[in-house]
């Protein structure tokens, strides 16, 4: 991390290091020298936001209503509009593997709107855009939303882009960097 430095597994306090052991057992990659990456080293500064952050970050993976692909989109369109370096980084083959259009990627990383044809593709990234964009939605936006995900799936999607509006600014605060050897994907 640029700004953080890094925190060798020692010096984290009782309360750092059991979060920092409940966040390893959901990560894919198993660090054992205190570093994490992503937003994670930031948010273990205080152990109880981790928890629960980290939380919420699990729900949004596993338990909403709204299908894997539709919830990788609208992560892509937060992290594009924030230009978080680490959170495209993490979540492109993330959004490949869910079934997110290939053809969506380079035009979602410049701020352009892909030709989306599927009406959830469609839905998500006007909800997730105008969000963005406005800090509003339109009412044919919320209407197409609703018929698209129910009631539910909106207010889980608004609270992800939220989420992810978090994990964004923590990571571009932070100036996280990405794993060596890895290429940024926005222009500095």
């Amino acid at each position: 991390m640029s700004r953080l430095p890094r925190t060798a597994l020692a010096d984290y306090s009782d309360e750092q290091r059991e979060m920092f052991d409940e966040i390893v057992k959901s990560r894919p990659v198993k660090p054992d020298d205190g570093h994490i990456g992503g937003p994670f080293d930031v948010w273990l500064q205080n152990p109880e936001m981790s928890k629960r952050l980290v939380g919420l970050g699990g729900f949004f993976r596993a338990r909403t209503s709204v299908d894997r692909r539709y919830i990788e989109l609208a992560i892509l369109v937060t992290g594009a509009y924030y230009e978080a370096q680490f959170e495209w980084y993490a979540h492109e083959p993330m959004a490949r593997e869910a079934g997110v259009p290939e053809f969506a990627f380079e035009l979602l990383k410049i701020g352009e709107r892909p030709d989306f044809t599927d009406p959830g593709d469609i839905a998500t990234y006007n909800l997730a855009t105008e969000l963005h964009l406005t800090r509003k939605v339109t009412g044919p936006t919320y209407a197409a939303a609703v018929a698209e995900f129910g009631t539910q799936g909106v207010a889980e999607l608004v609270g992800l882009c939220g989420y992810y509006s978090l994990v964004s600014l923590t990571l571009n605060a932070f100036d996280v960097d990405l794993p060596e050897g890895a290429e940024k994907p926005f222009a500095d």
